[in-house]
């Protein structure tokens, strides 16, 4: 049985214009499903329909093969964790104090964290390398630390997929690479479930199992990253000339734009 399964989901802001639209996906246990496709093609408003944000307004999407509908809101936070684009905190929360958040959908109205709770947060934040800020203020941290203690507040909710919405927006390239390569571990050796919105297609051809590629609100494609990272399909979603290179040493194939630049000189060379 699926994780995750979406059947011919239609759904958006308004009923009369959805902006997701027929779409079908599933998500097997401990699989490492990308979703990409250009901006305004409907993968975070897909990811807010799976999490109940936005109403289905045709179709289903089951969890664990319960219809999500018939879901309350802790029953879905105790089965999804959701690492948001920017997680911004207005107040001088503590690292620790943060990822015990992700324990609400286990506490009681009058039962404040009990032993077992400070047990998961640790190992949350161990998971993660963040132990060591722990004390530290999470508006000190940088952005790579922050984002790490996002998914440790993730994971504290013991889910059964975590959802992230762009991970690495706004991180630079070194701090990039840290995320991925942490989410690549707890997929590995913690069989953590991943679904994962981003926009750069070389680190979801590098990480991903599988990419569902959207585009204007549909499924255009879905398929291993050399099924579906080629020049042919990229250029014509994302409307720009592109080559596809095998990766080094068996990893993903890379994608490179190519400029009116370079055009010319690629053309002389035959490529």
């Amino acid at each position: 049985m699926d994780l995750l399964k979406l059947e011919r989901v239609f759904a958006g802001y308004r009923p009369e214009e959805p902006v997701v639209r027929g779409v079908d996906i599933e998500l097997g246990e401990g699989e490492f499903l990308g979703l990409i496709g250009p901006n305004g093609s409907g993968k975070s408003t897909l990811l807010r329909t799976i999490t109940g944000v936005v109403p289905v307004a045709a179709g289903m999407v089951e969890i664990e093969g319960t219809n999500s509908s018939t879901l309350s809101r802790r029953q879905l936070a105790r089965l999804l964790g959701v690492v948001p684009q920017e997680a911004r905190c207005e107040f001088a929360f503590t690292v620790r104090e943060i990822v015990m958040m992700g324990r609400h959908p286990y506490l009681g109205r009058f039962r404040g964290p009990g032993g077992e709770d400070e047990e998961i947060v640790t190992e949350a934040l161990e998971l993660t390398g963040t132990a060591h800020l722990a004390g530290r203020n999470i508006a000190e941290l940088s952005g790579g630390e922050r984002q790490r203690a996002i998914i440790a507040r993730a994971l504290a909710q013991k889910p059964r997929i975590l959802l992230l919405d762009e991970p690495t927006n706004h991180l630079d390239i070194n701090h990039q690479v840290e995320v991925f390569d942490l989410l690549h571990q707890l997929n590995q050796e913690q069989g953590v479930t991943l679904l994962c919105v981003t926009h750069d297609l070389n680190f979801a051809g590098e990480y991903c199992d599988r990419i569902v590629v959207m585009d204007r609100g549909k499924i255009r494609a879905s398929g291993s990253p050399e099924e579906v990272l080629t020049g042919s399909l990229i250029s014509e979603v994302y409307g720009v000339d592109v080559r596809v290179e095998p990766g080094m040493q068996g990893g993903g194939p890379r994608v490179i734009p190519v400029s009116r630049k370079s055009r010319p000189h690629l053309l002389e060379r035959g490529i």
